[in-house]
Parts: C-alpha cells; structure tokens; sequence
C-alpha cells in the first residue's frame, strides 16, 4: 500500500519521505497529489536542500511535531486537514516557521478576514520550478535575517 492509499484510522500516521541532500535548511512539502509533492522534492533536492514530503496536512501537523523544519511548503484542499488548517495549528501553537502555500485554490477571502493566517508566500498552481525556488529563497532568506537579528 502506497502512502496516497493510507486510510484513517488503520495505521498510525505514515512517516514522512525523504530526500536529503547536504543543506543547512530542511523543508517539508505537504501535498496529496502524488506527481505535484514528488516534482516538488525532485526541485528542491536538484537544488540542494533537505526535504521531507507528506500526502496529506494531518500527516504534516504530525511530521512538524516530531521533527524541527526550516519551511514548510503546503497545498492548500487536502483531506483530513487543509494547508489552511494546518497554517492555524501551527499559529495556534506559537510555532514561528515560515509557509509557502502553493495551491490551486488560494483562500485570499480568509486572509482578508484572518491575516494571522497569511502565508509567508503564496503560489498559484500551476508554477513553474522556477517561481518555486525563487519562493523558498526569498522566504528562507527573510528567515535567516530574522534568526541572526536575536
């Protein structure tokens, strides 16, 4: 059984993917679609960082209570738990790690209504490997300036 045919409740939540590669930053991407998460960690890892993948937001949540991450990069309409809900736990549990929400469908009407909720980037779907890159280092630089001013 493949991780995108995992069914609640029978197993515990599966472990996250990994790929790594010698990074100083560790990002986890979050997406039910199976193509959408590996094309994700295939550009990430080709271009040098550490990455872990889960299919879905619960499996996230769970990852991101176990492991320490640098980005989270997360779809947004995803079963057992969105991207969006997945912003709120993280905000909820005062965990300052900076998100990319690269999805089809963008909640901007809660952004307006919950700004706490804003992403620290957003992507539209479809974006090119290129937008997705030029993302995570425009957020990771932004948080490493952030970390060496404490």
């Amino acid at each position: 059984m493949n991780d995108d045919t995992f069914i609640s409740g029978e197993k515990p939540a599966p472990k996250p993917t990994r790929a790594w590669k010698k990074s100083p930053h560790l990002v986890l991407v979050v997406d039910d679609d199976s193509d959408v998460r590996q094309l994700s960690v295939d550009v990430l890892t080709a271009s040098g960082y550490g990455v872990e993948a889960c299919n879905d937001g619960d499996a996230g949540w769970q990852a991101l209570q176990t492991r320490s991450y640098d980005l989270v990069i997360t779809d947004n309409k995803m079963p057992k738990m969105t991207g969006l809900e997945m912003i709120e736990k993280l905000r909820s549990a005062s965990m300052a790690l900076p998100v990319i929400m690269a999805t089809t469908f963008l909640p901007t009407s809660v952004f307006v209504r919950k700004p706490w909720l804003e992403p620290d980037a957003v992507l539209q779907r479809p974006c090119s490997n290129e937008d997705l890159l030029e993302a995570v280092k425009k957020v990771l630089r932004k948080d490493d300036n952030l970390k060496s001013r404490t």
